[in-house]
């Protein structure tokens, strides 16, 4: 066995990452590791050549100790503990115009140390999103982070004018293990889009079982709006008159932790009226093998009261897709919550989906995998009438659409 350590001394800045502020029509979180203090970000709206309209943005900084002295492994398959320390850093962009794209650089002593990323902040009515979720970045395998940034290239080519990307948890196989997130937010996709998500089981967990949500909430900067001991890992966000509402699964273990996530989850629904409510977890609603209820089951009383036009979670590895669903009936969509659920994308971790299914035949109206080796994602197109969800194969082969419509409130 050989126990190592690794570092990452030579970048001076990795780990970038643009997340929503609470408002990302008007501002926007950038996330960043750094091997010394005091970097910080000027941005500029993309349009501006010469940088001419610069504004400067520092960072909260802080010695991030989360992923240190952790059991992993390196790339090339080696047993090792990795030594990691850094200064983290969560800056805010202020001032930012609706609907616009900006880019943004990482600084430090005046001089540039990242590449050029840019993000669109939210308009108003018309956009479009890429969802993908389960990939499992391990980099002794990489194939796994490639086949997902290859889902995410089908994406784009079916729409080019996605302005931001949703997962829904299981980005790491082990989220305590810091080389795997530095290793995904290398990828080209992290420099185009703004990143939103959720914290899954293994995005909350180590090699050896070691638990902590710490995990996610240190690898982005996402709004610190959610409930007591879930500030940056449960948070909610508007973007283009729809409330996102990012729930943490693995808070919710008990009653208490259940019953603390509804009371939070009504409260940011009457707080924040918006044209469509989304809600989003990572564990699955249905189980896809056989279609019987699994978080569905907890959560659809709560959002038939609330209006809830959406619910999205991964987890399964298997796509399910229902109807609007109302009081355990499908509706005429008028009312009711459309609960999906994407497939893996690592071409490696999926299961397969039996043609016939024996429960809730009556609401799930398509299901799909292609067994052990699935790849697939779902397009988001909202305006102010519909929001049309596409589930996409690696080809890019159109396999579903479900349509949700805009409910008077």
């Amino acid at each position: 066995m050989c126990i190592g350590a690794v570092a990452y001394a030579q970048e001076k800045i990795y780990s970038i990452v643009t997340c929503p502020a609470e408002d990302p029509s008007q501002s926007m979180n950038i996330s960043w590791a750094a091997e010394e203090e005091g970097s910080y970000v000027l941005y500029a709206p993309a349009n501006d050549k010469n940088w001419k309209k610069v504004r400067k943005a520092i960072p909260q900084e802080c010695l991030c100790t989360t992923y240190d002295s952790i059991y992993s492994k390196t790339a090339d398959g080696k047993n090792i503990y990795e030594r990691v320390r850094f200064t983290k850093c969560d800056a805010t962009l202020t001032h930012l115009k609706a609907g616009t794209e900006y880019k943004y650089r990482i600084y430090i002593k005046g001089k540039a140390e990242s590449e050029e990323y840019r993000f669109k902040t939210a308009g108003k009515d018309k956009w479009s999103a890429y969802v993908i979720s389960d990939f499992h970045v391990y980099t002794p395998l990489p194939k796994r982070l490639d086949a997902a940034m290859a889902m995410m290239d089908r994406l784009n080519e079916y729409d080019d004018k996605g302005e931001w990307t949703l997962h829904l948890g299981d980005v790491t196989a082990w989220g305590g293990s810091y080389s795997f997130w530095k290793a995904m937010y290398e990828k080209d996709h992290f420099k185009k889009y703004m990143w939103a998500g959720v914290n899954g089981n293994h995005d909350n967990m180590t090699r050896v079982n070691g638990q902590s949500h710490e995990f996610f909430r240190d690898a982005n900067f996402y709004p610190r709006n959610g409930y007591a001991g879930q500030e940056g890992v449960c948070y909610h966000f508007t973007y283009g008159g729809v409330l996102f509402i990012m729930l943490n699964n693995e808070a919710m273990h008990t009653v208490e932790g259940q019953e603390a996530a509804k009371a939070w989850v009504e409260k940011v629904v009457k707080e924040n009226p918006a044209r469509y409510v989304v809600v989003c977890e990572h564990y699955q609603w249905f189980m896809g093998a056989n279609g019987k209820a699994s978080h569905y089951a907890r959560w659809s009383e709560l959002f038939d009261r609330l209006g809830v036009d959406l619910a999205l979670a991964g987890n399964n590895h298997i796509y399910v897709r229902t109807a609007p669903v109302y009081a355990g009936k499908e509706t005429d969509g008028t009312k009711g919550t459309v609960y999906l659920q994407t497939p893996s994308s690592d071409n490696e971790r999926g299961v397969s989906c039996p043609p016939e299914f024996s429960h809730n035949t009556d609401i799930i109206k398509y299901r799909w995998a292609e067994g052990g080796q699935t790849v697939g994602g779902v397009h988001m197109d909202v305006n102010k009438k519909r929001m049309v969800l596409t589930l996409l194969d690696r080809n890019g082969n159109v396999l579903d659409k479900a349509t949700v419509l805009a409910k008077k409130k």
